[in-house]
């Protein structure tokens, strides 16, 4: 008998299905490994932005926690949407409860429409936790929000490292938001080595790039749960992003911002 490759996502669900919860299970899945998952949230949502958010109820979420880690075994833990200090607090105490290890939080703070998801008591809290993972995945918008100055391409490699200095944690720093040239720019600070790593990849010019942040976090945790180094897993999971935002460019869901084509069909 041989054991499931698995994946926790705890994270909000998005009733569009292009981001939260669901993204994660496509790219989890789209990528060798099995996920389970914790909802935090649950949204109204669809391709052109965020309508409202409903928080389920900090009992329910410790029960979802509890009764996945007391019987399976995680090989890698997803975070995105944690709305609220008392849900960032009862995630980080179960997660150290249980010793997980392998934990890449993607600080949900802003959407890709540009609405604001999370509190500033619940940045703050968030703070707190950020210590205690293996990664954290900032797009420039939530870095900002983060160290609390502007960012650039010529800064770049500089906040990467200010940000992993500032929160002793390793850092992918997404380039996503800066302007457009011909190679996407993500910066990768590894905490452990005190090293940086430029990633590059080919841009693409879509609006197609919805639940982009919350389908890379959980490729990388997924790849880290395979058995790969860190630097090795988010080059792997930028490069499978950026191919599946190749695969969705053309292809339209709603009016407004749509999918990446996670299982790069036809």
């Amino acid at each position: 008998m041989s054991r499931y490759k698995a994946v926790l996502s705890i994270a909000g669900s998005d009733s569009g299905g292009c981001a939260g919860i669901q993204a994660d299970i496509k790219s989890i899945s789209a990528n060798g490994a099995y996920a389970a998952t914790v909802i935090t949230a649950t949204t109204a949502q669809n391709t052109q932005g965020v309508t409202d958010i409903h928080g389920l109820p900090i009992s329910h979420i410790k029960a979802q926690l509890d009764a996945v880690l007391s019987d399976i075994h995680f090989d890698a833990v997803k975070i995105g949407m944690l709305h609220s200090p008392e849900v960032i607090k009862v995630v980080q105490d179960t997660l150290a409860a249980y010793g997980m290890e392998n934990i890449i939080l993607d600080p949900v703070m802003v959407a890709t429409s540009g609405d604001k998801l999370i509190s500033t008591e619940a940045i703050e809290a968030l703070e707190d936790f950020l210590p205690q993972v293996t990664l954290i995945t900032p797009n420039i918008p939530e870095a900002e929000l983060l160290i609390g100055h502007a960012i650039n391409l010529e800064n770049l490699e500089a906040s990467a490292r200010e940000i992993g200095e500032k929160f002793s944690v390793s850092v992918l720093l997404k380039g996503g938001h800066l302007a457009f040239t011909d190679k996407m720019t993500d910066m990768l600070f590894l905490k452990e080595e005190n090293r940086l790593v430029t990633i590059h990849n080919p841009s693409i010019e879509t609006q197609h790039t919805h639940g982009t942040g919350c389908s890379l976090s959980s490729t990388i945790a997924t790849h880290v749960a395979l058995g790969l180094a860190l630097e090795e897993a988010v080059i792997k999971s930028c490069a499978y992003l950026n191919k599946a935002i190749e695969a969705g460019k053309d292809k339209v869901l709603g009016s407004g911002h749509g999918p990446i084509n996670h299982f790069m069909l036809d």
